[in-house]
């Protein structure tokens, strides 16, 4: 569903984007206490005062580029997550296109990450819980499929591990494009963590598997 003002929406592709590029990048930069409305018009090169005729305040602003950040998202994953495919397959190119993704929606990637802290939550979860919550759901239901077809271990609860597998999806996601996830993942794995994704995939893919077939 469009979350834009008519008065966004008759404004030119083009510019529409770069109101939106410069709102990402100072929201997903500086968080939403200390974004600055001036910066994100000089960023876009429009005026304060056209900012307000498309937005009515800060936060609308900040929900608009939240709802597009979670469409963006939405539509690299669409197409995987409605596939009639095995779930290992499934998981592998969720896998392949959180990297092709991070890499370039990096500033949408930080916004996500900056959305998922405690200070502006309020503001945010309405939108992210609708498309997390069917995430959530087809999981789980592509996990009991998988108990049905003899595919997973019987005994794990799908609820929880699909939970468990959004999260590994969501680190991956941050790692790639997040300095603190990325220094992190770095301690443990090496400096070089970033730079071969078929073994990123090849190590992910065995921890899944070991988690969810029986030995």
């Amino acid at each position: 569903m469009n979350q834009f003002s008519e008065a966004f929406n008759k404004l030119s592709p083009e510019k529409q984007g770069r109101i939106l590029e410069a709102a990402v990048d100072e929201f997903a930069g500086h968080g939403y206490d200390s974004a600055n409305i001036n910066s994100i018009a000089q960023k876009a090169g429009v005026s304060v005062g056209s900012i307000y005729n498309y937005f009515e305040s800060k936060e609308d602003l900040y929900l608009a580029v939240v709802h597009h950040a979670v469409e963006t998202l939405k539509a690299a994953l669409d197409d995987i997550v409605t596939r009639e495919d095995d779930l290992f397959k499934r998981i592998e190119m969720i896998l392949r296109a959180i990297q092709t993704f991070s890499r370039r929606y990096v500033n949408l990637t930080r916004l996500y990450n900056e959305m998922t802290t405690e200070s502006r939550s309020d503001l945010t979860w309405t939108i992210v819980s609708k498309m997390e919550g069917v995430t959530a759901e087809l999981y789980a239901s592509y996990i009991r499929e998988a108990q049905v077809n003899g595919r997973v271990r019987p005994d794990i609860d799908p609820r929880y591990f699909a939970f468990f597998l959004d999260n590994l999806f969501v680190q991956l996601q941050f790692a790639y494009a997040c300095d603190y996830h990325k220094n992190r993942l770095k301690m443990f794995v090496g400096e070089d963590a970033l730079d071969n994704d078929e073994l990123m995939v090849e190590q992910l893919m065995k921890f899944i598997r070991g988690a969810f077939c029986l030995q």
